[in-house]
Order: structure tokens, then C-alpha cells, then sequence
């Protein structure tokens, strides 16, 4: 096994579409590992923790939501693309809400999968890239956020009693990108063509969800957000009152 090239976990039923990605995806410079359901991809992480899952909805047994929560809870770190139906907005609202970074819709154009995953990845990675890098570190200070604290060097969310509440690549992102911006409003289109690096169709509200479960970890009141406020007919501001 060579750790220079990202470990890819396939988690798809059909068994044609199975073998056509895991092809494809290994012939773009990927280790790719698939399986069939939820239990096997279970035995599978036992063995090696890949950097992303990609991970179809529509599975027998436990389907992808199940199985991307379990995952979210006890690794964190591993980058999530979920597999809809082209019809099912609700399971591309769900499975953010689950934690997953992306997701992509059936049927899709593989080179967008590849730029997804690309993007995902580039995420994942760039934490375990300056953990064994030699190079020097500007350090920042942490940054009092609510009733937690965001470590941007360690890349972690840390709350009073010292607890680490987990963040997805996706969400660190999008926290980190507020936090180089404080106290302006920014808006939802330059939001997400910069975190998901992806066109703007207007009806994309993933990163309404990812500000939804943000100030769940970081708000006093989630209802009643004071950290991360809404403005109203333009986007979100992340307020500061010492930079």
C-alpha cells in the first residue's frame, strides 16, 4: 500500500455500477476499495480507515444515512460524498444534515464525481499534510466562539469543558473562511462557489444546513444566533468583537 495515494471506500449496491466506478476512479490515480452494503463496509474499516467514502442512499438494510452517521460519530476526519436520486431533494437535505461534505445526484457525469471527490479530498487531506509536515507553522491564536473555542491550527472545535465537537472538512471550511472574514456579511453564492468550489444554481441550500448545524455547536441559542447571524437579503456574518 502506498500512503502517497488517497484511499477511497465505494459503498454502492448495484453491482455493474460498482465495478464501472471502481475502474474508473482507479484509473484516476485512486485506491479504491467497494462494497455492497453496510455490514461489510463495516469489516472493511476495520482493516484501513479510508480518507473519503463515497456512499449511495439507497442501500439494502441499513442505508446511507444510517451508515453516515455512525461513521460521522466515530471518525470524524473521513470525508463523506453521498449518492442520490436526481428527484430526491430531501435525501441531499438529509444527508447533510447526517455530516456529509457533498453529495453527488444520479445520473451524474463521472468527470463531476472526479471533481468532487478531488475537492473533497484536497480538504481531508490538507490536515494530515501539515500534521507530518516539517515546514514552519504561523500559528494563530484559538478563537473564542459562543460557548466553544475554534482551534484553526489544530482544526478543531473545542467546547468549555474541553470536549472536542467534531467538524467535517466541509465545515471547517466554511468556519475558517467566516473567521478570515469577521464581521462582514457575505453572501450564500461566494460562500458556497468558495467552500464547494462548484456553479451556483440558486437552489442549492447546502450551506443554509451547514450554518444550521455550525451554530448548533457553537450558539448559546441556535434559535437565536448571536455568533453566526443571518443578513437578511444578503447571506451570514460571522460577528467578533475582538479580532
Amino acid at each position: 500500500m502506498n500512503p502517497a495515494i488517497p484511499y477511497l471506500l465505494l459503498v454502492e449496491d448495484e453491482p455493474t455500477q460498482r465495478q464501472i466506478l471502481t475502474e474508473y476512479l482507479s484509473r484516476q490515480g485512486l485506491r479504491v476499495a467497494a462494497v455492497a452494503d453496510g455490514r461489510t463496509m463495516r469489516e472493511t474499516l476495520e482493516l484501513e480507515i479510508p480518507q473519503l467514502l463515497l456512499l449511495d442512499v439507497g442501500l439494502p438494510g441499513e442505508d446511507g444515512f444510517v451508515l453516515a452517521r455512525w461513521l460521522r460519530e466515530r471518525h470524524p476526519g473521513v470525508g463523506i460524498i453521498m449518492v442520490t436520486g436526481a428527484s430526491d431533494s430531501v435525501d441531499r437535505i438529509v444527508g447533510l444534515e447526517t455530516g456529509a461534505d457533498d453529495y453527488v445526484t444520479k445520473p451524474y457525469d463521472p468527470r463531476e464525481l472526479l471533481a468532487r471527490i478531488k475537492s473533497v479530498l484536497r480538504r481531508t487531506l490538507s490536515h494530515v499534510h501539515r500534521a507530518v509536515s516539517n515546514e514552519p507553522v504561523h500559528e494563530s491564536p484559538p478563537i473564542a466562539l459562543g460557548r466553544c473555542t475554534f482551534d484553526r491550527e489544530r482544526r478543531i472545535l473545542l467546547a468549555h469543558d474541553g470536549t472536542e465537537k467534531p467538524l467535517t472538512a466541509t465545515e471547517f471550511d466554511l468556519l475558517d473562511l467566516f473567521c478570515n472574514h469577521p464581521n462582514r456579511p457575505l453572501s450564500r453564492e461566494w460562500l458556497l462557489e468558495t467552500t464547494s468550489q462548484r456553479d451556483y444554481d440558486g437552489s442549492d441550500r447546502s450551506i443554509d444546513l451547514r450554518i444550521t448545524r455550525l451554530r448548533r455547536k457553537i450558539e448559546l441559542n441556535a434559535d437565536r444566533p448571536k455568533i453566526l447571524r443571518t443578513v437578511r437579503g444578503v447571506g451570514y456574518m460571522l460577528v467578533l468583537e475582538k479580532l
